[in-house]
């Protein structure tokens, strides 16, 4: 009964954090060319800050149950050139663990008042293109057999 209520806390999790990179990278960069510098740094702002109260929770939730899910796929993990399902669930692991880095120096970076406008977007399109890899590798890994 665990891994079913661990999967959806994963899930909806997983949908909270893509679906805010997804907004951010393709909806506020579109944006951007259209509105006021002044006015989009006052949403960005807005955004960030609550941001910073939300997403924090949001990887608390995502990444426990990640660690509770990849439990499940111990013996997998345990030999991962061995098979399929462990070889590409590995690889997702890396990459949520390089998302995981990413956030942390977007933190470390704000804190120190050194986030730059150019930090934030190469972070935010790095972290989309690593999110991009983690959904299809979700989803392969399930299908792809070799």
């Amino acid at each position: 009964m665990i891994y079913p209520a661990l999967l959806l806390a994963h899930l909806f999790a997983a949908l909270f954090f893509i679906g805010t990179v997804f907004f951010e990278v393709l909806m506020l960069e579109g944006v951007r060319k259209h509105v006021p510098r002044e006015m989009m740094r006052t949403i960005e702002i807005a955004i960030g800050t609550r941001a910073r109260r939300i997403m924090p929770w949001v990887l608390l939730v995502l990444y426990s149950a990640g660690i509770g899910l990849a439990w499940h796929y111990r013996e997998a993990l345990a030999h991962p050139f061995s098979n399929s399902m462990g070889l590409l669930l590995t690889i997702k692991i890396l990459l949520a663990l390089s998302v995981l880095g990413h956030f942390l120096t977007a933190m470390t970076l704000r804190s120190k008042g050194k986030l730059k406008s150019v930090h934030f977007k190469y972070i935010h399109l790095s972290v989309f293109c690593h999110m991009v890899g983690i959904v299809l590798l979700a989803k392969t890994m399930f299908y792809l057999h070799w």
